[in-house]
């Protein structure tokens, strides 16, 4: 069977939609807070839906090329988190940890009252051993297949 253009879109829209009910419901049911991170990754699951919305009426190429680029954006930001979560490099300095050394006790200190509650460097959740941002850059680029499916679709 071969989908169409339309229902290849609305399948990578509705994949978005999902993630985007899925991190809301381990937000405000669950009760973890997101990271700085957690929140970019967000963004482009959200322009996805409004471009998976637009194309159902107008322009699905275009709508379905944007939706791609989201997609992959999305599952960038979640490898580059997957990685400060590794430790495999330092993630902005709002969310992650800097170390102590070299520090006075005064600058420890500031330092330590002016740390997020949510930090970025740290897996809150984790399936399969997989955190909530290697999951969605793994679901992203799942994503990322359909909405290129839909672009090549005639």
């Amino acid at each position: 069977m071969r989908l169409s253009q339309r229902q290849l879109i609305l399948i990578a829209a509705s994949g978005s939609a999902a993630l985007m009910l899925g991190a809301l419901a381990f937000q405000h049911i669950g009760g973890m807070a997101p990271c700085k991170l957690c929140l970019w990754q967000r963004w482009p699951h959200v322009i996805a839906i409004a471009l998976g919305a637009v194309a159902l009426v107008a322009l699905p190429r275009l709508m379905a090329f944007g939706g791609l680029l989201a997609a992959l954006a999305s599952a960038t930001l979640g490898g580059y988190h997957t990685g400060v979560e590794r430790g495999w490099w330092e993630g902005p300095s709002e969310c992650s940890s800097t170390g102590a050394a070299g520090l006075s006790t005064d600058e420890l200190f500031n330092q330590i009252m002016a740390a997020p509650l949510v930090r970025c460097d740290e897996v809150p959740w984790e399936m399969l051993g997989l955190s909530m941002a290697s999951w969605n850059m793994v679901v992203s680029l799942g994503l990322a297949t359909f909405w290129l499916m839909a672009l090549r679709a005639r």
